[in-house]
């Protein structure tokens, strides 16, 4: 790396829009800066901070598009830039003027649960992938371990970080059954020739640019997006009757699930919220069956949030086959017996994944109900003896119940963090089944769509161990506890390209294996350029 007279690298960080969540996480931040700031005075470097805090906002965030541009606007381009992020951020506060800096960039979170700085890293990763633009990544605890320190000393040195990419094998190196190869790329040529909808309300959630499939990328696939509109959703829900809200209320407690109400609108979660969601989910449906949408996203964040409440219960509810019907205003039940995929936060490449992956479980005899999580964080954890490294997944929405220990019955509503909902709504939580699953994420690199996929398993936890991990992260939403086979806590953070990771359950083990390679498969098929990552069963490398 060029190293100016002062040594002297800039820092950033991106903040949330919302002023509520900013005020909430600044003292992590501020905490998180510090620690790295002495790691990175060790090696003889000192660290400027590009914005300074403002005492009447009361957090040091970059907080929006137009600030983040002014703040890069007096930043040397040739300066060697960290982003630090202990909180979730919204990446297109930085982007514009990540796209214009010259000097080596390095993408740092905090190794913690308490709020989601490692999914902020990721989605920000994701997006400067997708915009092709260079960037070294590390993460920490408390930025004193050797793979840290390691880390930061060869970007110190070089403007780059190498990382352990063993566990990552090209489909198209790779050998397959043929009868597994058959599988895939006849489901595959199906699927294109009919071709699917995938209804989008609203794009760009959260500044995600990473989850936007660019239409001439995606048209390729087969996929073609609806463009619908979030204003529409709510001009729907007006439309939806007491009584039938009502109806949906009813078929979830008479299915055992509990919903955690009470009276203060502000704080707590209250049963006018719930039936508002109730609302919310009929219309959905509707406007989904008005344009023959396949799969449906709801962007929810930003917009509706100041109309209504969360989307959260009505996504995991249509990504659920056994959920309560809703019928057209002509008296059709829509989507009978059917899930109604949906990708939380108008995740894109989630949607893609969401919909090959539910329609291909199907052809293979298994349940096919999916969702997306966040890569929230994880610890080492001894599971039936033997230490293990367990992920902790979790999403406010999108989970179906089918994913829970005893279904709907294990299933509860909390309602949403106040200061992220504050018209509330709740979340369809619950705690993920034990099981073999298979995982992936699709995403876009190089002007290209790809797609990386394992083998996984969820483990059972012990509930005061599951709680202690609730607690440490988001309590109000579904959790998963998974072990990934054959790659490894850095492996996966070095590699993974998004904040999200789809996940869907297998029969046994050997299913798991086989279904990976056929959606392996399906994927190639369908254009994806698709890598294996961990332990899956293949045959061979071609030669």
């Amino acid at each position: 790396m060029k190293q100016g007279v002062l040594k002297q690298i800039v820092l950033v960080s991106s903040g949330d829009l919302r002023l509520s969540a900013n005020q909430n996480c600044w003292a992590a931040q501020l905490q998180m800066e510090g620690n790295l700031t002495t790691a990175i005075e060790k090696f003889g470097w000192t660290v400027k901070r590009a914005h300074p805090y403002n005492s009447t906002k009361k957090h040091g965030f970059i907080d929006s598009q137009r600030m983040g541009m002014d703040v890069f606007h007096d930043i040397d381009p040739n300066q060697p830039l960290i982003v630090a992020e202990s909180v979730w951020q919204y990446s297109h506060h930085v982007l514009a003027g990540l796209t214009t800096h010259k000097g080596p960039i390095l993408t740092v979170a905090n190794w913690s649960g308490q709020w989601p700085g490692l999914v902020g890293m990721l989605n920000l990763n994701g997006c400067l992938t997708k915009a092709g633009i260079n960037y070294s990544t590390l993460w920490s605890e408390n930025f004193d371990d050797d793979f840290f320190t390691d880390g930061l000393q060869e970007w110190l040195s070089t403007g780059k970080i190498s990382y352990d990419q063993s566990h990552v094998k090209s489909f198209a190196l790779s050998k397959i059954p043929l009868a597994d190869e058959k599988k895939g790329r006849t489901f595959a040529r199906s699927l294109k020739n009919r071709k699917a909808i995938m209804g989008v309300f609203d794009e760009g959630c959260m500044g995600m640019y990473n989850a936007i499939i660019p239409d001439e990328l995606l048209h390729k696939t087969g996929f073609f997006k609806e463009r619908l509109s979030q204003s529409a959703l709510y001009a729907a829900m007006l439309q939806v009757t007491e009584k039938e809200a009502e109806a949906v209320l009813n078929w979830l407690l008479k299915k055992g699930m509990k919903f955690n109400w009470g009276t203060n609108e502000q704080t707590e979660l209250t049963q006018a919220q719930t039936l508002e969601q109730c609302k919310m989910y009929i219309a959905a449906v509707r406007i989904a069956d008005e344009f023959s949408c396949d799969t449906i996203g709801i962007q929810y964040q930003q917009g509706l949030k100041d109309l209504t409440v969360a989307s959260d219960l009505v996504e995991g509810l249509l990504n659920n086959e056994d959920r309560p019907p809703v019928f057209s205003l002509e008296g059709k039940e829509l989507y009978a017996k059917q899930a109604l995929p949906h990708f939380n936060e108008v995740d894109e490449c989630a949607g893609l994944d969401s919909l090959v992956t539910y329609k291909l479980w199907k052809e293979l005899g298994m349940t096919g109900e999916n969702t997306l999580h966040d890569i929230r964080w994880g610890e080492n954890y001894k599971v039936e003896g033997i230490n293990e490294f367990v992920w902790l997944f979790l999403i406010s929405g999108a989970a179906p119940a089918a994913h829970f220990i005893d279904g709907y019955k294990g299933a509860s509503s909390d309602r949403q963090p106040a200061m992220y909902f504050r018209l509330g709504g709740g979340t369809l939580k619950g705690i993920s089944k034990p099981g073999f699953i298979v995982w992936s994420r699709v995403y876009v690199c190089d002007n290209a769509l790809h797609c990386d996929l394992g083998v996984g398993e969820v483990v059972a936890l012990p509930i005061e161990e599951t709680n202690r991990r609730w607690k440490e992260t988001t309590s109000e939403w579904p959790i998963m506890h998974a072990v990934l086979k054959g790659v490894s806590r850095d492996q996966m953070m070095a590699r993974h390209k998004a904040n999200h990771i789809q996940v869907v359950y297998a029969n046994y083990e050997a299913s798991a294996h086989e279904a990976c390679r056929v959606k392996a498969a399906a994927m190639d098929e369908l254009g994806i350029t698709v890598h294996f990552c961990g332990d899956v069963n293949l045959i061979k490398k071609r030669n």
